[in-house]
């Protein structure tokens, strides 16, 4: 999962051209929003649309628990992790 955690780094600080920082800085347990990295919810359609494309994944936004698997780089890795044993 290391590698899913690798790419979901670099897709978010390209994503979001963030250039004050480098994909090794985002911790990958730390909280993406709020008191964590401080993105907000433009920036989570931004990586989610992104997500979508580079991993070939589904997210719906009607999923409750949507905002549990943007919760970290690590739960995203998982989510992605889950999506393709699914599919």
């Amino acid at each position: 999962m290391d590698k899913i955690e690798d790419d979901i780094r670099r897709l978010i600080v390209e994503a979001l051209n963030l250039e004050d920082m480098s994909p090794e800085d985002i911790d990958p347990a730390e909280p993406l929003f709020n008191d964590g990295l401080g993105l907000d919810s433009i920036d989570a359609l931004e990586i989610g649309v992104e997500l979508q494309k580079r991993f070939g994944i589904s997210i719906d936004p009607d999923d409750d628990t949507i905002a549990d698997h943007f919760y970290s780089v690590r739960t995203l890795a998982r989510f992605i992790q889950e999506q393709r044993v699914a599919s």
